[in-house]
């Protein structure tokens, strides 16, 4: 049985953070119910790789739900929407909260339907007045951090390709929304859970502001080069690259020996990990020089070996058939319509060792279960008909 079993979730989220919110409880066991607008959301179709042109970004964080198309702005829908709501222990939205209060989404709208109802609501930059209705998507949380000027080149900032600061925004909400479940036992009261792109990405960039803050060193990017500690950058091989990273005394000594010169190890330039990350350029360039004499298996045979961290820097053909992630069983894979493989959807990132997560249930359709998600609330079958025939459902 799931931790979350028996608990009720309505995902009006849409894109990533809300959506794999909801995925997360779904993979502990709760039943989670997807609103659809009729004929499918927008963030349905991104990456399309099914026939009817589902999105592989759709796929991953939809699984463990069912799909219900409604048209929640009109006033039929509406009626819908609150018997839902009433049913729902969590309402998840991704949405400014002038939008949230537009569709009566708002905690206060919500708690007038079920007083106890907890709100898991995501936005670009939270909920300060200044900011609270301004929009973003995950690139704007990175570069707005200052993470994306020290990545990359100086006269050429990158920003990282998969929306990271998306997933960890939904995983955040995800812990927020069971941590308001848990109060809720004590208290019998619900609550809001709000979470934002900007106060994830801003943790994640945490390290670098607090160093500037304080010794106002004005970083400047360094490609993949860690400027801390060293040598700790992206390495060519004759036939590919790989990351490695060495950090502290003991796996500097190890590292000085793989390549022969352990003379390094009593170099006073090297007496420490800043000391090491100032002289980076240079350790990075006699790992470049061992690294090159080497496949990429073989150097990171040795590497691991040494016991310093290492891996291929795969391409995506890669890394779904990667030994180390094939051996870490990360993958569940699913049929699913117009699809002519298994999809490969990537499991819950936490594991549970009594009550583990599991993928119950594939990715749905638009409106999928629309009949039973309405029967379930008590609507009869010429009820369910007369909305469809309105378009409502």
């Amino acid at each position: 049985m799931g931790v979350l079993e028996g608990i009720k979730v309505l995902d009006l989220g849409r894109y990533i953070a809300g959506p794999f919110c909801a995925a997360l409880l779904g993979d502990y066991g709760a039943d989670v119910i997807r609103v659809d607008r009729v004929g499918g959301s927008e963030d349905r179709y991104i990456l399309p790789v099914s026939e009817q042109g589902d999105g592989a970004q759709f796929l991953q964080v939809n699984r463990n739900k069912r799909s219900i198309s409604l048209e929640i702005a009109t006033p039929q829908g509406k009626e819908v929407l609150h018997e839902l709501i009433r049913r729902s222990d969590v309402v998840i939205a991704n949405m400014p909260p002038r939008t949230l209060a537009k569709l009566g989404l708002d905690y206060e709208s919500l708690r007038a339907v079920r007083p106890d109802i907890v709100l898991t609501a995501s936005t670009a930059f939270g909920s300060a007045p200044a900011v609270r209705d301004r929009v973003g998507f995950d690139g704007v949380g990175q570069c707005i951090s200052g993470a994306v000027h020290i990545t990359g080149l100086p006269d050429h900032p990158m920003k990282f390709m998969v929306p990271a600061v998306d997933f960890a925004t939904g995983l955040s909400c995800a812990l927020g929304t069971m941590m308001a479940l848990y109060e809720r036992k004590s208290s019998g009261t619900g609550q809001e859970v709000g979470a934002s792109l900007l106060q994830t990405s801003l943790n994640f960039a945490s390290s670098c502001l607090i160093e500037e803050a304080v010794l106002h060193v004005d970083r400047k990017a360094t490609l993949n080069r860690a400027p801390h500690y060293a040598p700790s950058d992206i390495f060519r091989t004759r036939d590919g690259w790989f990351i490695a990273q060495v950090i502290g005394p003991a796996m500097f000594k190890r590292w000085t020996r793989l390549i022969g010169k352990p003379e390094l190890f009593d170099d006073e330039r090297f007496q420490s990990d800043p000391q090491r990350g100032e002289h980076g350029e240079y350790l990075s360039g006699l790992m470049n020089e061992w690294s090159g004499q080497f496949t990429r298996a073989e150097a990171l045979a040795l590497l691991t070996e040494a016991r310093i961290p290492a891996s291929p820097v795969n391409s995506p053909r890669e890394a779904l058939e990667d030994d180390a992630i094939r051996a870490a069983e990360a993958f569940h894979p699913v049929e699913y319509p117009g699809v002519s493989e298994p999809v490969p959807l990537i499991k819950s990132p936490v594991a549970l060792s009594r009550t583990p997560p599991s993928i119950r249930l594939r990715p749905p359709q638009p409106g999928e279960h629309t009949d039973e998600v309405l029967g379930d609330i008590g609507y009869s079958k010429d009820e369910i008909a007369r909305l469809r025939a309105q378009g409502i459902v």
